[in-house]
């Protein structure tokens, strides 16, 4: 959806709307535009990871600059301009014309600027990305790892991540915010994998979670359904690493952790609306959907009929 910058002109007191549709402080890490008013951004942040669709809203030239301890991977659905330039500190600075459809990464650190008088709106994803914090395993040396500036390049299984991701930015379920962690591990392989730097192989597989580490997640799952529940939540009460975890609970549970906390969430709601006196609104603010439709769509997901249709069918 579409959502308006209401901002000050200091970066790191910025307003914008943020995927549960209220207004929120913009993140300091994130791209300035000068002028701010010619952009409209939707947010979202997760662990490691924060990220913003971004829509250019004027045909007027505009400039824009980052640098920060974050990398940055940029997906540009569509870009063109009359001319300008765009520049990575480290490569040659680029004229180009036309990069809809083109990748452009930042390494922390580096210094990126860019002009442009457009030829059509911009719109693309911002991805902002913590070496320190993104849920991955610590032997993989992504936080240590010297990655290269790329500009306007393709690579087609680092664009499917980006759209997974871009998809999550307007969802506030905890499924939702545990998908896009275990996403933001999948976008540090592939970055390097891209740079061709050594990962650490895999360890053999022991078994998934011991029993009481089963016990323990499935107990704070159903205990904190209406929550929202974060990967380094659920990793920490087991003792593993974020990616260890996510690995471990697949094998355990058949099916990765954000798509079993949301079936639970979906089982529980099944149990309330047998009773008729409670409102399908009220069992999906109750269940931490952020609306009625939210809840409406991923019950209908799950349990291939509407909440309605589900409460007809009882009767």
């Amino acid at each position: 959806m579409d959502v308006s910058v209401a901002s000050y002109d200091d970066r790191a007191r910025s307003l914008v709307w943020n995927s549960a549709g209220g207004l929120a402080v913009r993140p300091a890490s994130s791209v300035d535009f000068s002028p701010a008013k010619i952009v409209r951004r939707q947010t979202a942040q997760w662990r490691g990871l924060h990220g913003e669709n971004v829509q250019v809203t004027s045909h007027e030239p505009f400039e824009y600059r980052f640098k920060d301890q974050f990398h940055l991977l940029i997906a540009a659905e569509q870009a063109a301009r009359v001319d300008g330039e765009t520049l990575i500190e480290g490569l040659p600075r680029s004229t180009r014309r036309d990069f809809s459809h083109r990748l452009t990464f930042v390494p922390a650190g580096r210094t990126f600027y860019g002009s442009q008088n457009p030829r059509i709106l911009a719109r693309s994803t911002y991805l902002y990305i913590d070496p320190q914090a993104v849920p991955v395993d610590p032997d993989m040396g992504f936080a240590e790892a010297e990655l290269a500036p790329r500009l306007f390049f393709e690579d087609s299984g680092l664009w499917q991540t980006v759209l997974k991701l871009k998809a999550l930015i307007g969802r506030t379920d905890a499924g939702g915010r545990m998908y896009a962690e275990a996403l933001g591990g999948v976008l540090a392989h592939e970055l390097m994998r891209l740079d061709g730097a050594a990962v650490a192989p895999v360890p053999a597989s022991r078994g998934g979670l011991a029993p009481w580490q089963q016990k323990r997640v499935a107990l704070f799952i159903e205990e904190h359904l209406a929550d929202d529940i974060s990967l380094g939540v659920l990793a920490g009460l087991v003792r593993l690493s974020p990616y260890h975890f996510l690995r471990s609970f697949k094998q355990s549970f058949g099916e990765p952790p954000y798509r079993y906390v949301t079936g639970r969430r979906i089982e529980r709601a099944k149990t309330l609306l047998t009773n008729l006196r409670t409102s399908v609104t009220e069992v999906a603010l109750g269940m931490g959907f952020s609306s009625t439709s939210a809840f409406s769509a991923t019950f209908h997901r799950f349990a291939g009929q509407t909440p309605t249709d589900y409460r007809r069918s009882l009767e």
